[in-house]
């Protein structure tokens, strides 16, 4: 009897990790030539991408039978620090400490390795995100006009995205979408992922003209860049989710 997995034909399947149930989800992709899985940044959800050809029922026994695993790695995450005075948070890599005074304007201010900011400490998170996201929209657009003239094409308007499964996105139309979490990261790994989609606007796959395309545009190390996520993308979840 398989007492991990919780399924419901109408919905994704659940295992269960530790006492926690983590719904699996599977996406079937054209280009995957064997079956990878891996935890989603926040512990949310557990990722599976297999090709085509194989069986959702495959990918299941294979989350179970890494279950152990899945359960370490759950258990690894970091936790999420409460959101108050002396609290710290991430900003282009750089660890800052958060200055809360209610008596203080509510506009977040930057300097001196803190972030300093007024109003009532029950919206404290929101305007902390909301901060950071304008941030991350000034900068991303900038990123985005330098590596598009280097590409010699049009910038496309650039949106924020919260998605819980990609950093950036590049649709068929053209429009680029970057996660607003990047403002947290350092600079070279975000702008190497709106080198990533820009590369996307003239090679629509991930090609070795993709990757050639991508080496031409981004001036630092992309291999260093991906190892950093690696690293501490799950961080850039924390505090806000």
């Amino acid at each position: 009897m398989l007492d991990w997995l919780r399924r419901n034909p109408r919905e994704e399947p659940v295992i269960d990790l530790d006492g926690k149930d983590v719904p699996i989800v599977i996406r079937r992709h054209d280009r995957a030539r064997r079956l990878t899985m891996r935890l989603a940044p926040d512990g949310s959800e557990v990722r599976i991408t297999i090709p085509t050809w194989t069986r959702t029922a495959e990918a299941i026994a294979f989350a179970g039978s890494r279950r152990d695993w899945l359960a370490r790695q759950l258990a690894s995450l970091p936790v999420a620090e409460p959101l108050a005075h002396g609290a710290q948070i991430r900003f282009r890599g750089e660890i800052l400490v958060i200055r809360h005074d209610p008596l203080a304007p509510r506009r977040a201010v930057h300097g001196a390795g803190a972030v300093s900011l007024g109003g009532p400490e029950s919206s404290l998170q929101s305007r902390l995100r909301r901060w950071l996201e304008g941030e991350a929209r000034a900068l991303m657009a900038d990123d985005l006009l330098e590596y598009c003239t280097r590409a010699q094409v049009d910038a496309p308007k650039l949106a924020l995205s919260s998605a819980k499964r990609r950093w950036g996105s590049c649709a068929p139309d053209g429009s680029i979408r970057i996660n607003w979490r990047l403002i947290m990261a350092p600079d070279f790994v975000r702008r190497s992922v709106v080198a990533h989609e820009v590369a996307h606007l003239i090679h629509f796959d991930h090609s070795p003209a993709f990757h050639a395309c991508l080496d031409a545009l981004f001036e630092g190390d992309i291999r260093a860049a991906n190892a950093w996520l690696k690293a501490h993308g799950r961080e850039l979840y924390l505090p806000f989710g």
